[in-house]
């Protein structure tokens, strides 16, 4: 028979939360370093005088935050925070935002407004590589207008190449993170060949712009697409 979990009370939240607090401040402080083992499921359970069921909800609270790492039969240790763990924390309240009306253009006008900068900036300081980057992304979008699938990922990898330009580590899992919260309605749109290549029209208006150092017209070139991006998704759906 499969065994449950028991359900937590009130008071096993709030001592969970407490050890969780306490753990936390040990890492933060290098008490616990990256690497270390956090204490055993006894010394948890004996430090703190709780159960059993209430320690392991601490270290998945923990596991969950990204501050340490769990595998079966293996004690959980203390890793290095980064930006794709930050980002992968903050999936489900996004997630969340996303099922309320407005929420998926909320988060689409955030990505209008990272990407009008991005374009901006590569205009003004994009080198060699990465205009031979843009240039190979976008032939390689050219070539996959007959085939929608193919298309919708070359389409997402030209996008890609602006966020590497700025050459901050913070912006590639923006993109990464903009690309899955975004792309369960993107994948669900009709994907057809004239309207591929009305994107790969726009993406070249972006592209010809930042090759000119125009970042004014770069920018207006974004706007017109991912304006027309968001028209094509309306048409689709009627309930954002």
């Amino acid at each position: 028979m499969k065994q449950t979990t028991p359900a937590l009370k009130d008071t096993d939240h709030r001592a969970a939360d407490a050890v969780v607090e306490a753990l936390e401040e040990s890492i933060y402080t290098g008490e616990l370093a990256v690497g270390d083992p956090l204490p055993s499921e006894r010394e948890i359970i004996e430090r703190f005088r709780i159960s059993r069921t209430v320690a392991r909800e601490a270290v998945n609270i923990l596991t969950g935050k990204g501050l340490v790492e769990s595998r079966p039969r293996y004690r959980p240790v203390v890793i290095q925070p980064n930006v794709d763990v930050a980002f992968n924390v903050m999936g489900p309240l996004v997630k969340h935002m996303l099922n309320r009306k407005g929420g998926i253009r909320e988060l689409f006008d955030t990505r209008i407004f990272v990407e009008a900068a991005l374009v901006r900036k590569a205009a003004l300081q994009a080198t060699r590589d990465d205009i031979a980057n843009l240039r190979h992304a976008l032939a390689m979008n050219e070539a996959s207008i007959p085939d929608s699938h193919r298309f919708y990922d070359t389409d997402v990898a030209f996008h890609g190449v602006l966020y590497t330009i700025p050459r901050n580590a913070v912006f590639p899992t923006v993109h990464k993170s903009f690309s899955m919260w975004l792309g369960d309605q993107w994948r669900r749109m009709p994907r057809l060949p004239e309207r591929n290549q009305l994107n790969y029209e726009s993406h070249k208006a972006i592209f010809e712009a930042i090759l000119d150092r125009d970042p004014d017209r770069a920018e207006q070139a974004l706007n017109k697409h991912l304006d027309d991006a968001w028209a094509q998704v309306v048409h689709t759906f009627d309930d954002l």
